[in-house]
């Protein structure tokens, strides 16, 4: 007897691709209907959120040589430090608030000086950062700030979008996000001074790569076809169990980020399957962001948790701060194994892994260590029914009260 795939929720609600995304006519280059629906003049577009974060940082090392450094949240995607460092620059590392993602306004001002190039205010999981006050911390020294909003594209903040809020901003388009050509990011800048610094920054270091680009194409078929509940097995759920019963908790989470990851440009084909499926993006956000304020009061429901929100973000998932390490890790030996979409944003504080070495200001470091023991994501795919969250929220009550 033929066993049929068991349906199975992603991490994240990313918007599927369907076939008409994927050959007929694109309506508008993907950069202009991005810089329209941003209100932006231009958008820059780049193989992954590194890629832009790269690029932008490589523009600004070679304009201002004697800034060295660049101050970033002590938990975010390790990829960031990786990018500063491939411009050639030096990652400072700034604690969070207690109990939050947001950089220490405090802790940030004592990190900046003149050796400061820029500071990357950080949008995580669709929850908003405060952009405003980075601007004034950064920009009394001299720096730049970066907005980074890889998993906030289409946020709202401060009367526009997220990302255009600070004096550069980038998005990722990689997989399971908003929107997707599988390995993607978009780059925007207030100046056109600077758009045009990235321009041939872009020129000099991404240059064009068929076997990177024929990768691409293939996993973004593969990423349309898979990228669905029955799907999700194969593309996702069997090597996450593969990686968690052998103990690989990095291997989990997906990573195993590199210091060589690639710099190209995107093709044709991609670009077009993204400018298909654009259109459709903000009625997606529209019914994932009524989902999320639909499921928050029951989590909100359950005492010692802290489920993450904010007015103007989107929600690829919930976020939620556990009471403690323990009871953390309690909930995800239930759950992460499961179809559930249930799992960690990232695995450790920046300074704990063991890859990076390294990093000023990565030995004092205490909120973000705790953030990182305590946090967890609940998927907010539509793919993840009303039964299936209930069936989430109660392992997450009964093992809070027995905790």
């Amino acid at each position: 007897m033929r066993l049929r795939p068991e349906p199975e929720s992603p991490p994240t609600a990313g918007l599927p691709l369907g076939l008409g995304d994927l050959a007929g006519p694109v309506p508008a280059p993907l950069t202009a209907l991005a810089a329209n629906w941003l209100g932006v003049d231009e958008v820059q577009l780049e193989c992954s959120g590194t890629a832009a974060l790269t690029v932008a940082l490589s523009a600004l090392a070679e304009h201002s040589p004697s800034r060295r450094e660049v101050a970033i949240p002590a938990f975010t995607c390790p990829l960031v430090p990786l990018a500063v460092r491939r411009a050639g620059l030096v990652p400072r590392l700034v604690d969070v608030m207690p109990g939050h993602f947001d950089m220490d306004p405090q802790r940030l001002a004592d990190a900046c000086s003149e050796q400061t190039l820029a500071v990357v205010p950080t949008h995580l999981g669709g929850r908003l950062a405060d952009v405003a006050t980075a601007n004034a911390i950064a920009h009394p020294v001299g720096a730049l700030t970066i907005e980074d909003a890889a998993q906030a594209l289409g946020a709202r903040l401060d009367g526009g979008f997220a990302g255009t809020r600070g004096d550069i901003g980038f998005f990722s388009l990689a997989a399971g996000k908003g929107l997707s050509i599988f390995e993607g990011g978009l780059l925007v800048a207030q100046d056109e001074a600077w758009r045009a610094r990235f321009r041939r920054a872009s020129r000099r270091i991404a240059r064009w790569s068929p076997t990177w680009e024929l990768r691409r194409t293939i996993e973004l078929i593969g990423y349309a076809t898979l990228y669905r509940p029955k799907g999700m097995a194969l593309a996702y759920g069997n090597s996450m169990r593969r990686s968690l019963r052998d103990g690989d908790l990095l291997g989990a989470a997906g990573e195993h980020f590199s210091a060589d990851f690639p710099l190209h440009t995107v093709g044709r084909w991609r670009r077009a399957v993204g400018a298909r499926a654009f259109p459709r993006l903000a009625a997606f956000i529209e019914a994932t962001t009524a989902q999320a304020r639909a499921r928050l009061p029951r989590l909100d429901s359950i005492p010692g948790i802290h489920a993450f929100t904010d007015e103007g973000g989107t929600w690829p998932y919930l976020m939620l701060r556990m009471p403690d390490e323990r009871t953390r890790d309690a909930v995800l030996t239930r759950l992460w194994s499961s179809r559930h979409g249930v799992a960690r944003m990232f695995i450790h504080a920046l300074p704990d892994y063991d890859y990076l070495g390294t990093m000023p200001g990565g030995d004092d470091v205490p909120n973000a260590r705790d953030f990182a023991a305590r946090t967890l994501t609940i998927t907010n795919s539509p793919w993840l029914d009303d039964a299936s969250f209930e069936h989430v929220c109660a392992v997450i009550e009964a093992t809070v009260a027995i905790a």
